[in-house]
């Protein structure tokens, strides 16, 4: 199914301004004052993993078996014992967002398109990787040239994520709305190869989309992903999915031909082929609703840490 033209005139649901993306940080900042176990962010995102990083995770007194390199010389001489430094792997720390904004992710019949709930469930996963200490990256990809940001860290490189998000979104309602843009789909193997590139190795990628048009290639550039990075997925589903009519309903196929059509049946992960063909090439994976409010994605992400730990 795709969407109709987007109206010109900014509507909640269907436009992304960039204020609302930076505006769920006070979303996760609210989730993260909740006490809870300490887990891994999405795709294997670990918090406080210990490795041969640049980067400082603590300093502690020194132990038999550890490196005599890493004696951290101010505090020993201010405590008279020897302490070292223990550092964090940057490589696991991480984040590239694969934000799919496809022709067949421009449609909603409640609350916003999946366009946007994919937008939103990325962001949110961005300001969780942030306020863990990380750095996150962004591929946002439609019919035209790909919107990448390289990943960075603090506040200004999710900034720029959600900058990019917006725009490639905005360009996105543009192209959908044009008679001269190619409906057709781009095969979603392209963009994994990208994300492969910009990924260092034994990083996490996190794929938000509807995934009903893969397109050629997915499986070979999904599992040469997974040989890189740690690749997990956010399956976004309409509201209509889950709960689907039985009657004949007009809709709008990928050449943009009006077609009358009736739904196979209703969503069921366990059963739903995109959810199969993830798991058989290792990728885990989680629904996301266009109904769903910052919260209950928040929600979907923690499922999503827990089936990774």
């Amino acid at each position: 199914m795709t969407a109709l033209p987007a109206p010109d005139t900014a509507e909640a649901g269907v436009d992304l301004p960039v204020e609302h993306l930076l505006g769920l940080r006070h979303v996760v900042r609210a989730d993260i004052a909740v006490p809870r176990a300490l887990t891994a962010l999405p795709g294997g995102f670990v918090v406080r993993r210990r490795g041969r990083g640049l980067e400082v995770d603590d300093i502690r007194v020194f132990a038999e078996g550890d490196d005599v390199r890493h004696i951290d010389r101010n505090t020993t001489a201010r405590t008279g014992i020897p302490h070292v430094r223990t550092f964090r792997d940057e490589r696991e720390r991480t984040l590239i967002l694969l934000v799919d904004l496809r022709p067949s992710m421009l449609w909603g019949t409640r609350r916003a398109f999946r366009s946007v709930a994919a937008a939103e469930a990325a962001a949110l996963a961005g300001w969780r990787a942030i306020d863990g200490g990380g750095r996150v990256g962004l591929v946002a990809f439609g019919t035209g040239d790909p919107v990448v940001v390289p990943a960075r860290g603090r506040d200004r490189g999710m900034i720029a994520v959600a900058g990019g998000l917006a725009h490639a979104h905005a360009q996105a309602l543009r192209d959908a709305a044009s008679t001269a843009q190619d409906r057709s789909e781009p095969p979603l193997a392209a963009a994994l190869d990208l994300a492969a590139r910009l990924a260092p190795r034994g990083a996490s990628v996190l794929l938000a989309s509807g995934l009903d048009q893969p397109g050629a290639g997915f499986d070979e550039a999904a599992g040469a992903l997974t040989r890189r990075a740690d690749l997990a997925a956010l399956i976004v589903v309409d509201a209509f999915e889950r709960h689907a009519s039985p009657d004949l309903l007009p809709f709008v196929d990928a050449s943009g031909t009006r077609r009358l059509g009736r739904v196979a049946e209703t969503f069921d992960a366990d059963r739903d082929p995109r959810f199969t063909r993830l798991r058989r090439l290792g990728v885990d994976a989680v629904p996301i609703t266009t109904t769903d409010e910052p919260a209950t994605m928040l929600a979907a992400l923690e499922a999503l840490d827990g089936s990774r730990r």
